[in-house]
């Protein structure tokens, strides 16, 4: 670049000087003074540098220089005349060329004191500027006519149209050297955008200078026909029904202007008067958003109509909304059914319908989070951070995501090969088109007339394949219903939360406990008094795309079957992946396709849930966590939670691992992690009110010691210390007396006690002991403890096989005899203790049966076994559930041997942590037999012979 200097003349915000362009401006005397001995100095005009402010003025801020000026030659000079000594000086400039302010330590600065005299800078003057391409100015020329058309045919002086015709007839025949010093002309001459004549200014490239123009002036053309489009639909839209409208406005302005003069003459005194004006603005000077209530009413319609001009021509829910618009138009605006109808377009138009023309720029385009490369990465990092564990949980939902992501991109790779396959066609037919001729006779001669495509049928074009459009259509991937069943606390919820920040969709939660109508699903039809849509449809308005994340929370608790409908069954079509892509809300009544939702539903059991819903839904059950688990989600999840919400940090307090344990074991029972968390809050809270009334006896952040981790606070008669660090000792004085003791048990072997394995309530796995005693009486069984039909059934039927073999295991002496009526006559009273709490369910069997052999032999079965399983007639064993919960009670327990049915080896492979296996012993077993050696002890029961297990093939 050549480089030399320049004086530096500042054109106030909002002034630009492009090259080829002039105009008039007022300076200060002081500049005005500094030019006249410029002229007076040089032979020729002088040239100084016009270079633009580019910040506003303000009283704060200095003014900032652009980088980028224009070398203009002064053409006049004009200073105050004796007779009007007021008038500022005024300076006519020609832009001649672009130049650049040379960098210094601080060019872009312009000093306030400078403002008022020219100063010379180092200017660079740019490269003699290169041909641009002859695409690039082809597309130029094509928008600047086209916006020359345009300010043409809107212009009513004919002065200005004979003029822009002139420039357009320039355009056409002008080189593609001399293409940017039009861009130049064209750009200075409009009234377009400071914004885009200062990047005109900055862009010295011809071609990218000439790009620059091409947008811009496309951008001017969108709105030059937008505006003239809107005026002429106001102008034309002057019905009979918007006439009325119009007089009525005109009739409430002119109350509105005749209470402000009641109320200008009456004086503030009047409370009438004061009601008045406070009810309706004088001026019609909006203070308020409330008020303008016409200019909001005719936005609001427009918007209305935009969107259903919006949606897919020929699709159902276009031709409802058309429909219902004309039905609205035609009924007048006061009438009920006005009302009813725009309330129904407003949802119709809301619902984010496929294939609809978005509003925004990425309303309906696929999410880019699933064209990364680390998105699967991306995702599993999510669901860890969010998750401590849920390991199988998470793994499906990994094969889901990476599902979307594998059918996303053959959806995009087949969508490109079938728009370039399309493009190969019509490239043929056009060629083909251009090559054939027709042929008319004319005179007895044959004249050749070029052929004329506008003229002759349209070739035929292969049709759009569907649902390859880009985005996730019918042919993408159906969201699957995944059914989350799992004790309170285990984070079902905040799962869902998380899988949607994994896809980057928006996320719905509707809570479905307590609901009882059906309209609630399916919505009311519009027959009905203030009808609406169903919790779907209002959700899908809410997430505003059709691949949303839908959280059904306590599908578990909706209502049963009424008067009111079976909202249960209701949800049959919205969680059938086959079914719900033409989903029938009553009130919208266009077919709705939710096929591209993630549902996701919660429980806590499976019990009151309908079997043709379950069979709809993928089942994941959530057991309890374990303790390693609960400490390693206190630490990472519940401490800082709380530290934050209670105004403290990890410096404020170090709660120990012993501490943090008793808190796990001995406060909290459950499966989840709510009750842990309130119980770590206590604490905290505990904590906070020692920090604050230290720090309000002057207390400094000092630490004493390590070991002891306090902090010193000085004080008249000594020293007191706030101790950040919460020992195990200390957790009984902050949060009281524990509810559990931690010794679940009696560890003293008793005959006819044995303990079993249970799931309580809440999720929770435990032990239970079975407690048998031998009573005087006529050979029965006593049942007690609030048992249930199923497990009354498996004490009876464990008794049948104990009597059975009670001759094998040298109770009795003879095959005949009854265990208990021989000796004595006795009666076997069975109790499982807490009787207030009920008890059912078919995994008792083996325990009972222990229970028995250890009354009636006067074995003992070691403190440190537990069992669980049930068994049939024959003697064999077979499967329970919740061995997970249970084996976690157990560990809790402090047992170390567990007997477990065969069948439910892989339960404990699959779902038993490693660090709990490793502390236990499993013993599966497939008989009886087998089950009380495991007890008992190999050859601790005197078997007369060996049993055999005889089967017939009958």
């Amino acid at each position: 670049m050549a480089s030399s200097k320049l004086p530096v003349l500042a054109l106030p915000h909002p002034l630009i000087l492009l090259p080829t362009s002039r105009f008039t401006m007022p300076v200060s005397q002081q500049i005005g003074e500094a030019i006249l001995s410029l002229i007076d100095e040089s032979d020729a005009l002088p040239v100084l540098a016009a270079v633009p402010i580019t910040n506003p003025p303000s009283d704060n801020t200095s003014p900032v220089l652009s980088e980028w000026g224009t070398a203009a030659r002064v053409l006049r000079m004009v200073k105050p005349t004796a007779r009007n000594p007021r008038q500022p000086y005024l300076i006519s400039l020609h832009g001649l060329t672009r130049i650049r302010l040379i960098a210094t330590s601080d060019t872009n600065s312009f000093p306030p004191e400078l403002a008022a005299d020219l100063t010379l800078q180092d200017i660079e003057y740019p490269p003699t500027e290169r041909t641009p391409s002859s695409e690039t100015v082809e597309k130029f020329k094509h928008s600047a006519l086209r916006l020359l058309d345009r300010l043409g045919r809107d212009s009513t002086q004919q002065v200005r149209k004979d003029s822009y015709r002139k420039i357009a007839s320039m355009l056409e025949d002008i080189t593609n050297s001399r293409a940017p010093w039009m861009a130049d002309v064209l750009v200075g001459s409009i009234n377009g955008e400071y914004s885009d004549k200062l990047a005109i200014l900055c862009t010295p490239d011809a071609e990218a200078r000439l790009k620059l123009a091409t947008d811009i002036f496309l951008k001017q053309t969108s709105i030059v026909e937008v505006s003239k489009k809107i005026a002429t639909a106001v102008d034309e839209s002057l019905s009979k029904q918007q006439k009325e409208f119009f007089l009525r406005q005109q009739l409430a302005a002119i109350t509105r202007e005749l209470h402000a003069l009641t109320r200008s003459n009456s004086g503030s005194s009047s409370t009438s008067n004061s009601n008045l004006s406070t009810s309706a603005p004088a001026d019609g000077a909006s203070g308020s958003e409330l008020d303008d209530d016409e200019q909001h009413e005719a936005d609001d319609m427009a918007e209305l109509k935009r969107r259903i001009e919006a949606m897919e021509p020929g699709s159902e829910e276009r031709k409802m909304g058309v429909r219902e618009w004309r039905r609205l138009k035609r009924i007048p605006q006061g009438s009920v059914e006005h009302g009813v109808i725009r309330s129904y377009l407003e949802w119709l138009t809301a619902i984010p319908w496929p294939n609809s023309t978005p509003l925004t720029s990425d309303a309906q385009q696929p999410q880019p989070v699933i064209r990364d490369r680390a998105f699967l990465a991306a995702a599993r990092a999510q669901l860890d951070a969010d998750h401590f564990g849920l390991e199988k949980i998470k793994k499906r939902l990994i094969e889901y995501l990476a599902v979307v992501r594998l059918k996303e991109m053959n959806a995009e790779r087949e969508a490109r090969a079938e728009d370039d396959r399309r493009r190969e066609q019509e490239k043929e037919a056009n060629a083909a088109a251009n090559a054939k001729e027709a042929t008319v006779k004319k005179d007895g001669n044959m004249a050749v007339v070029p052929y004329d495509r506008k003229q002759q049928p349209p070739q035929p074009v292969l049709p759009a394949v569907p649902g390859k459009t880009g985005r996730l259509g019918k042919k993408g991937v159906k969201g699957p219903i995944l059914l989350f069943v799992g004790p309170p606390g285990t984070g079902k919820t905040s799962l869902g939360q998380s899988v949607a920040k994994a896809l980057g969709r928006p996320f719905q939660r509707i809570s479905l406990g307590g609901v009882r109508d059906e309209a609630e699903i399916r919505g009311h039809r519009r027959t009905y008094v203030a009808s609406g849509p169903g919790l779907i449809v209002q959700a899908l308005r809410k997430a505003g795309r059709l691949d949303a994340v839908m959280l059904l929370d306590e599908i578990d608790k909706i209502g049963q079957s009424n008067f009111h409908g079976d909202p249960g069954a209701a949800l049959l079509e919205v969680l059938d992946p086959e079914q719900n892509h033409t989903f029938n809300d009553h009130y919208i009544n266009v077919p709705i396709d939710l096929s591209q939702v993630l549902f996701i539903c919660t429980a806590n059991s499976l019990e009151t849930i309908s079997a043709p819903l379950l069979d709809r839904c993928e089942i994941i059950q959530l057991s309890g966590y374990t303790y390693d688990e609960k400490m390693h989600i206190a630490r990472r999840f519940l401490l800082p939670k709380q530290l934050q919400a209670n105004g403290l940090d990890d410096s404020h307090i170090t709660i120990t691992e012993p501490a943090l344990l008793h808190i796990a074991t001995r406060y909290t029972r459950e499966a989840g992690v709510r009750s842990l968390e309130r119980a770590i809050g206590s604490v905290v809270r505990y904590k906070a009110v020692e920090w604050a009334e230290f720090m309000d006896e002057g207390g400094e952040a000092r630490d004493v010691g390590k070991d002891d981790g306090a902090v010193v606070v000085a004080e008249k008669g000594g020293k007191r210390a706030y101790r950040r660090v919460v020992e195990e000792h200390e957790i009984e004085k902050i949060l009281g007396i524990a509810r559990w003791d931690g010794e679940e048990r009696d560890m003293e072997e008793r005959r006819g006690v044995v303990y079993g394995l249970v799931v309580m309530g809440q999720g929770e796995g435990g032990i239970l002991p079975v407690e048998t005693i031998a009573v005087p009486g006529t050979g029965q069984l006593k049942l007690t403890g609030s048992l249930g039909d199923v497990i009354k059934e498996s004490g009876e039927l464990a008794l049948s096989w104990v009597k059975t073999h009670a001759y094998d295991l040298g109770i009795t002496n003879s095959r005949t005899q009854d265990p208990l009526k021989v000796p004595d006559t006795i009666d076997i009273h069975l109790h499982l203790p807490a009787g207030a709490q009920k008890k059912d369910g078919p995994s008792a069997g083996i325990a009972m049966t222990c229970a028995f052999v250890s009354l009636l032999t006067g074995a003992c079965v070691p403190t440190n076994i537990a069992m669980t399983g049930e068994i049939t007639l024959r003697g064999r064993v077979t499967p329970v559930g919740g061995i997970k919960e249970k084996v976690l009670g157990a560990h809790r327990a402090q047992i170390t041997k567990v007997i477990l049915p065969w069948a439910n080896r892989k339960d404990v492979e699959h779902d038993v942590a490693l660090e709990v296996r490793n502390e236990m012993e499993f013993v599966f077993v497939r008989t009886v037999r087998e089950a009380l050696e495991a007890a008992f002890g190999k050859n601790r029961l005197g078997w007369r012979r060996e049993a055999m297990l005889l089967e017939s093939r009958l």
